[in-house]
């Protein structure tokens, strides 16, 4: 069944005490329409420099209530489409990303998209690549506010999470209560400036239940990798997790002892940065899924 569900349904925490905005079951589709990080409220430079609602950022659609999805069990969601619109805002400033010690004020660019390609300016124009920002499932804890990444998804900024891709989380409450939002037209690994080129979109997923799989943090796969992501204080942190992770996973599947894992994934695999501009920052490990098959591994 497909359902459709609008961006006045925002919430701005993922919370275990959220009253759900829809109620769908297991394998059903769900198109959601986002606002953009601003929540649509920038529309020139002006906007965001004098009129911005700092309490209005990262709005996530949802939540979704998922009949039959328990604490314990893995939320499967296949990113099936992602239809932007037409302007996108590409942001920065004092204390905004990496190179925020090194401005005054705060600044902003809207950008028309045409064919397929951000008008930056007059000298370049940059091909769309659309991926989700903020995406995940109602936390062990109270509520983690959208800003911020962790073991429920969240603003991991992984630009993995793009059209085709399935992420898994694992789900915390009952119901699992998914949301989304944050999606960009276009963002580089690390988000630098800390904001992609930040876009309302329609996201087409299909939402599943999973029973057989156990995880502590999100996966992702597409046709080409498998994936696991973490978020902690520090880059080092999150890697060595993500690593872990997916070590757990691999060596339940495969016949292979630790130290050929570890000798494979050196010479196969790599270490790559979401972002490093949230509260927690977020990075994820990747493995090619041919080396994988050569010894009879799978998911599920």
């Amino acid at each position: 069944m497909v359902h459709n569900l609008n961006n006045s349904n925002s919430i701005f925490n993922f919370s275990n005490k959220h009253e759900y905005v829809l109620k769908v079951n297991s394998g059903d589709v769900v198109e959601i329409e986002t606002k953009d990080c601003f929540s649509d409220l920038v529309k020139s430079e002006e906007d965001f420099m004098y009129n911005m609602e700092w309490d209005k950022v990262n709005p996530a659609t949802g939540p979704i209530y998922i009949e039959g999805a328990r604490k314990g069990d893995v939320l499967k969601v296949t990113i099936k489409k992602i239809n932007i619109k037409e302007k996108a805002v590409i942001a920065t400033g004092k204390d905004i990303g990496v190179l925020g010690d090194k401005m005054n004020g705060q600044h902003c660019k809207v950008v028309d998209i045409k064919n397929d390609k951000i008008i930056f300016d007059n000298n370049l124009e940059i091909p769309v690549k659309k991926m989700i920002g903020v995406i995940g499932v109602a936390p062990n804890e109270e509520e983690i506010n959208t800003g911020t990444p962790g073991s429920h998804g969240g603003n991991m900024d992984n630009t993995m999470v793009e059209e085709g891709a399935t992420i898994y989380f694992p789900i915390f409450k009952d119901g699992a209560y998914f949301a989304l939002g944050d999606v960009h037209a276009v963002m580089a690994d690390g988000e630098i400036g800390g904001a992609g080129a930040e876009i309302g979109a329609f996201v087409t997923v299909q939402l599943e239940v999973i029973n057989e799989l156990k995880l502590n943090n999100p996966l992702l796969e597409n046709n080409e990798f498998i994936s696991t992501i973490a978020s902690e204080k520090s880059i080092d942190k999150a890697v060595y997790t993500a690593v872990h992770d997916m070590l757990n996973i691999v060596k339940e599947r495969v016949n292979l002892e630790i130290k050929d894992i570890s000798m494979l994934f050196s010479i196969t695999s790599n270490t790559e940065i979401c972002q490093v501009v949230d509260p927690l920052k977020t990075a994820r490990f990747v493995v090619p899924k041919w080396v994988l098959e050569k010894y009879n591994f799978r998911l599920l």
